[in-house]
């Protein structure tokens, strides 16, 4: 039996956000767009459904206008007293700073630059921003969450005439005798399909839920962590493109990883995320303390704004006894109505004295209550102020480990812990891209003509953590790149 046949200008394996940007911009160049999907389509979209953010550049109201449609001048304006604008230079410094000066430079500078225009290119593809519910230094949500965004590039992709093939998982890259890149291989509810195409956009993620990638790349205990993310997300494009020569780049050791509920599921599904909201994760870390099974603080909980540390925080609870940590708050958090309404249905333990707490975690009792006290006594004067979306500097002194801001002393009850896992979202290693257009590099050192790819396959831009809102904001610029590229070429062709 033949294998189906199916031709395109430009072919997109993924169908989440950077490769529906992938899509609009090639599309752009008036080129017929087919979009390879693993997961049936309520689960399409990979994890770009599950989050919230765009992290760009603004100088101020005439920039974020056009992009706010359902809100007075006056309600913008008042908003934007809390983050007034984000120049280039703050967020290349950002990004400098929670990467440890390690991220790639090229690739963050045309991130940077292009991340407004992309922003208000999306606008005029359907899309908009609304004020965020978090208290976060993005003060701005897409509009539905990535869930909306994905639900609207669906439906305006088809109108337009963009061709979905759900259930359908890539397998390989077809070259011509050139090694220019013509088409992928591909698995359907039918048998294997061919997808011919004069230019291919890679944008299917990176290999977070393949447990003997995440064992090879990220190392011991990593295998058996769960994903705060969807199943579908094995590698596959990144194992086909390095097969034809591809060159790897970035950190492949590190990964975006965040405190989720103890009784996070193995994976989250996008039909899950639209039913039952995305409601493990807790990131109050930075009000609180996190205390291990042997009743010890580890990290400075409050280093950083919670968008520039929560990444990282998963590595540090997987590093602990068991992989387990605990959020401890008092009272007062809650008087301040400062909960976040993930909080409402978590797993947690509750008493009216810290022993009584204690008793009720697996955990080193005598030494927790110690620990507790220390902290309360390293408090310093300052004054609290988590909603600013800057630092605060109320922090501790004299302790190993310091709270640097956000510290509140943990003394009036009742008090309350929160069990927490490590949860991976995202891989960070990917392949190296010209940034400009998306074109991957052969490890020969030249571009795999007819090659493209964007999203979480792109290495290079974060490294051991990310700013919040980074990796849609990337998705989109470079899905917006790589679309302009992949259409161009395969258009001149």
């Amino acid at each position: 039996m033949k294998d189906q046949q199916f031709e395109y200008d430009v072919l997109v394996v993924g169908a989440g956000n950077a490769a529906c940007s992938a899509a609009f911009a090639a599309m752009d160049q008036k080129a017929k767009v087919g979009l390879l999907e693993k997961a049936p389509k309520h689960d399409g979209g990979g994890n770009s459904t599950l989050t919230g953010h765009m992290r760009f550049v603004f100088s101020g109201f005439d920039d974020v206008r056009p992009i706010v449609k359902n809100m007075t001048d006056d309600d913008l304006r008042k908003l934007l007293e809390k983050v007034p604008q984000r120049t280039e230079e703050q967020l290349w410094e950002e990004f400098m700073h929670v990467t440890a000066n390690q991220t790639d430079q090229e690739l963050l500078q045309v991130h940077i630059s292009e991340s407004l225009n992309t922003i208000k290119w999306l606008a005029t593809k359907g899309h908009d921003w609304v004020p965020s519910h978090q208290i976060s230094d993005n003060i701005l949500s897409m509009n539905g969450g990535g869930y909306g965004l994905i639900q609207r590039n669906f439906k305006i992709l088809e109108q337009l005439g963009a061709k979905f093939h759900f259930e359908t998982a890539a397998t390989d890259l077809i070259q011509d005798d050139q090694g220019r890149v013509v088409g992928v291989r591909a698995l359907t509810p039918d048998g294997v399909a061919i997808f011919k195409a004069k230019s291919v956009v890679l944008a299917c993620g990176g290999f977070e839920a393949n447990p003997e990638m995440r064992a090879k790349y990220l190392g011991p205990g990593w295998d058996t962590v769960r994903v705060r993310g969807v199943p579908f997300n094995t590698g596959d494009g990144l194992r086909m493109a390095m097969a034809i020569g591809a060159l790897p780049h970035g950190s492949w050791t590190t990964c975006h990883a965040a405190p989720q509920d103890i009784e996070l599921p193995p994976f989250t599904t996008p039909s899950a995320y639209a039913v039952e909201g995305n409601d493990w994760v807790r990131y109050m870390y930075y009000l609180a303390i996190m205390v291990n099974t042997n009743g010890e603080r580890f990290i400075d909980e409050g280093s950083d704004t919670r968008g520039k540390t929560y990444a990282k925080m998963g590595r540090a609870i997987l590093a602990q006894p068991g992989g387990v940590a605990y959020q401890i708050m008092d009272s007062k958090i809650r008087n301040m109505n400062l909960y976040h309404f993930n909080y409402k249905n978590a797993t947690t333990a509750k008493a009216d004295t810290l022993e009584e707490l204690g008793a009720q975690l697996d955990i080193n009792v005598p030494n927790f209550i110690r620990t507790v006290r220390e902290y309360n006594a390293a408090v310093q004067p300052g004054k609290f102020n988590p909603e600013k979306h800057q630092l605060d500097g109320k922090g501790t002194a004299g302790l190993t480990i310091p709270k640097s801001n956000y510290a509140l002393t943990i003394d009036e009850g009742p008090f309350e812990a929160w069990p927490v896992r490590c949860g991976i979202t995202f891989t960070y290693g990917g392949l190296k891209i010209v940034p400009e257009t998306g074109q991957v590099q052969h490890v020969a050192g030249r571009p795999i003509q007819g090659l493209y790819a964007a999203g979480e396959m792109v290495g290079g831009l974060f490294v051991g953590n990310y700013p919040s809102g980074s990796g849609m904001m990337a998705g989109a610029t470079f899905g917006r790149m790589a679309g302009n590229g992949a259409g161009k070429s395969a258009m001149q062709r």
